[in-house]
């Protein structure tokens, strides 16, 4: 009983002390300073903690577009199978801290040249077998805990996807809205040049004006015919694009109200720079493969230290296979110390190659956070500058508009040169055209702040079911 007494104390010290031991640098978050304030804050802030921004568009089409999306695309499923992969890993590479137990079996029948016997000598034995490396130094312990923190990477990564295509098919959209209203303006302006264009034939037959006045009325005429198919090409390759965000075939959208009728959002979303971080998934993507680096540098330093390996077999030993008669018990248990002793420093440099790659991903994080406050305020300059110029081009749009009425009207009382008419049209149909755009331009500064802010996705803390964004990813956060 001494021997099995003291076997038992010995394993229990090895089981404490391999509890007890992790060599290698602890994970601690690195402090990277942010700004009090944005610079270009310029309405009341409200918090829209884990908000579908998309619907404050007010467009049921756009609300449908990403729900399709966030189902149905082949960037998102390809993350979500990460997340998959991310776990099974974890799963096998934590079963190294722990024993295994294999069954093992040996059979015997022979007979000596010579012998007198006449019947062949049979044996068996049948044991259970337990091996476990001992984990002084925490090798196996640091590798779980580097591919936990994978999982969280792959978890925000599939988030960051997640937040990159909802704004992808939010910028698509409206930008197709804005080349349809274009499309319409064309069309428009085709139809009035036309129109234009028989009045001033009617009166070059009449002799009334000369060539070159008609001459330059096919010439606006065909200006106005150029734009329509280079929009229609436009339409045609972002309906694709949305299909493809989508995850169809390539085919037509549906859209909702015109460009001209999309209401803006009511409000700017939160915008203390101090919640930047836990509100960017890609930054806490980075944050959880910085965490996995340093963990590894503790897997590269054990294994500059000796190991130690235990294994045990208890079993029967059998002969007479007939009659199954037992010969007697089997049993061995042994106790095995490797040192690395001479390998060429490559242990050494394995360290080495860790921290070097810690480090490598500190600066990743570090450049991450830092793109994410310049994508922040390039957002807010946009809302802000794009806002003012919007309400510019509209104004310039019903002064043309009046220019254009006034010129015509001046030439057909021959008081002005056809020349005033033909500068007055280009003019409106170019604010028509620059309006268009910038309106587009506007909304997508919305699209973008939001996506800088890091909206659109699903705090760990709170489940999916919370906010009814069941289409989110599903991904659970493990406790630490």
């Amino acid at each position: 009983m001494k021997p099995l007494k003291t076997a038992c104390t010995l394993l229990a010290c090895i089981l404490i002390m391999a509890g007890c031991n992790a060599v290698g640098p602890d994970f601690k978050p690195p402090e990277m300073a942010s700004p009090k304030a944005y610079r270009f804050v310029t309405q009341e802030a409200k918090a829209v903690e884990d908000l579908k921004w998309w619907e404050l568009f007010d467009d049921p089409v756009l609300h449908d577009l990403v729900a399709a999306a966030l189902e149905n695309n082949r960037d998102v499923k390809t993350a979500l199978s990460r997340i998959e992969e991310a776990r099974a890993t974890y799963g096998f590479t934590r079963a190294d801290e722990y024993p295994t137990v294999d069954l093992q079996g040996y059979g015997y029948a022979g007979n000596f040249s010579g012998s007198r016997s006449k019947t062949d000598d049979t044996s068996f034995y049948l044991t259970p077998t337990l091996s476990w490396e001992v984990d002084f130094w925490g090798r196996y312990k640091r590798a779980s805990a580097a591919a936990k923190a994978d999982i969280l990477a792959s978890e925000f990564g599939a988030r960051t996807i997640q937040v990159s295509l909802i704004a992808d098919v939010a910028s698509a959209y409206y930008t197709l809205l804005d080349y349809r209203q274009r499309l319409e303006m064309s069309k428009e302006t085709l139809a009035s040049r036309l129109k234009s264009l028989g009045i001033i034939r009617q009166r070059f037959d009449q002799g009334i004006i000369p060539e070159i006045d008609l001459n330059q009325a096919q010439i606006q005429k065909e200006i106005a015919a150029g734009a329509i198919p280079q929009y229609e090409r436009l339409i045609a390759k972002t309906e694709n694009t949305l299909s493809l965000l989508s995850g169809e075939l390539p085919g037509s959208i549906r859209t909702g109200s015109t460009l001209a009728d999309q209401p803006l959002p009511p409000f700017v979303p939160d915008t203390m720079p101090s919640t930047l971080l836990q509100r960017r998934p890609d930054i806490r993507q980075s944050l959880a493969q910085l965490h996995a680096s340093n963990e590894n540098i503790g897997v590269a330093v054990a294994q500059r230290f000796p190991t130690l390996s235990l294994a045990a077999a208890l079993g029967a030993s059998y002969s007479d296979f007939s009659h199954v008669i037992v010969r007697g018990g089997v049993y061995n248990s042994t106790a095995t110390l490797v040192a690395p002793l001479f390998n060429f420093k490559k242990n050494l440099r394995r360290v080495e190659v860790a921290e070097i790659q810690t480090e490598q991903a500190l600066l990743s994080y570090e450049e991450t956070v830092l793109t994410a406050f310049r994508e922040v305020e390039d957002a807010l300059v946009e809302v802000d500058t794009y806002r003012r110029e919007s309400e510019a081009a509209s104004r310039k749009v019903i002064a043309a508009e009046n220019a254009a009425k006034l010129s015509f009207e001046r030439y057909d009382k021959g008081v002005s040169s056809y020349l005033e008419v033909l500068d007055s049209e280009r003019t409106l149909f170019s604010a028509k055209l620059e309006y268009s755009e910038i309106k587009q331009l506007f909304f997508n500064a919305y699209v973008n702040l939001y996506k800088a802010l890091g909206g659109g996705w699903l705090s760990p803390e709170k489940p999916a079911s919370d906010t009814g964004d069941r289409k989110a990813v599903a991904a659970e956060t493990l406790s630490e």
